[in-house]
């Protein structure tokens, strides 16, 4: 069984290629992928790296976390699944006139 595993405070510097080669010391790496600003193209300092064993990701987890790499402290944890349905949410009124407090008509 694979594991997804979160990688934060990443270097803004920091390439795929070497943040596969930092994980590969503990097992096969299925994919790497570090997530840029849609706008601007730039890293925003965090990206997924997806392992082929459970164990190894588990122990490049522990290992990994906190370590200097690039002249950062990685954070690393096991990824969330994502959520159906993707952001939204929010509601209420843009208009900055407030909502609730009766009808004004």
């Amino acid at each position: 069984m694979s594991i997804n595993i979160y990688v934060g405070n990443l270097s803004f510097d920091a390439n795929e290629s070497e943040l596969k080669g930092l994980f590969e010391e503990y097992g096969a790496v299925d994919t790497v992928k570090i997530i840029s600003d849609q706008f601007t193209g730039r890293s925003r300092g965090f990206g997924f790296v997806e392992m082929q064993n459970r164990e190894e990701g588990l122990k490049a987890i522990k290992e990994l976390d906190s370590k200097d790499f690039a002249g950062r402290a990685l954070k690393l944890n096991e990824a969330r699944p994502k959520t159906s349905g993707g952001g939204g949410g929010g509601g209420g009124r843009r208009d900055n006139r407030g909502g609730g407090g009766g009808s004004r008509w």
